[in-house]
């Protein structure tokens, strides 16, 4: 009887069936409903209806505001923060971060539920901010996304570079603006690439705080309650084509960044 052998080829086995189980067999119904229509002919009708309608581009325009505006919101909260818990000499830094990140552990209802109470007690009727309460509904919700990220960059900084540029003169405006900040950008890209996609389409804070429909994921969930699988998809579909252009884009400066950091210092 032969022995059983495993080799690495076979360590991919489990991954390969994950991947065509949960990835390529899920894209590859969107993508049939998103091209056809409810005969199950092929059909572009589903997208020119899309980027024809004032509405449907209103809420995707809306959504990519929404989810701009929240990024940069957690940016600067987050990267402050995360380089005093990082560069700064605290005794408990880990109980710090432990702080921001404890908010993660409470169900996600009752944070925003929370949150609904006090807005509603600081300006009385919150329906009359909608944007401005949807921001400060996504922020608090993915700020943590926003902190980890960053503090684990600025956590790795080599600390001999930050002294080489005060040996030659810098102070530290200079230091941070020429050494720091650049070295930081993997964690920013990866933070902006946390939080700026989700909030495009996490609909939930938005229909917990004002019942609101506007952003493309409380669009996708009226198509899918409806069985309009076909529009739907379209929508996820353009949203997926969104991510990846994103992903790319982002990937590349933080490329382009890594491979300059010995010009920059």
């Amino acid at each position: 009887m032969k022995a059983i052998t495993l080799n690495r080829k076979h360590l991919c086995i489990p991954y390969a069936a994950f991947l065509i189980l949960f990835v390529i067999l899920p894209l590859l119904v969107v993508l049939y409903y998103a091209f056809t229509n409810a005969t199950g002919e092929f059909t572009l009708e589903n997208f020119i209806s899309f980027f024809s309608n004032t509405n449907t581009i209103g809420t995707l325009f809306y959504s990519l505001a929404l989810g701009i505006v929240t990024t940069v919101c957690c940016l600067l909260i987050a990267y402050p923060t995360a380089y005093l818990l990082a560069r700064g000499k605290f005794k408990k830094r880990s109980v710090l971060l432990m702080l921001f990140v404890t908010p993660m552990w409470i169900n996600f209802t009752l944070r925003i539920t929370a949150l609904k109470e006090i807005l509603s007690l600081i300006e009385g009727n919150i329906a009359q901010y909608p944007f401005l309460n949807s921001v400060i509904g996504m922020t608090y919700d993915f700020l943590p996304f926003m902190i980890l990220p960053l503090y684990t960059c600025l956590l790795k900084l080599d600390t001999s570079l930050l002294e080489a540029a005060s040996d030659l003169g810098a102070d530290k405006a200079t230091v941070f603006l020429k050494v720091t900040l650049p070295l930081s950008v993997p964690g920013i890209v990866s933070g902006v690439t946390m939080v700026l996609l989700p909030s495009m389409t996490n609909y939930v804070v938005l229909d917990m705080l004002y019942n609101s429909t506007y952003i493309m994921g409380s669009l996708i969930g009226s198509y899918f309650s409806a069985y309009d699988w076909h529009n739907g998809s379209m929508i996820a579909l353009i949203l997926l084509v969104i991510i990846f252009l994103i992903t790319l884009a982002t990937n590349r400066f933080s490329d382009d960044e890594s491979s300059s950091r010995g010009a920059i210092l």
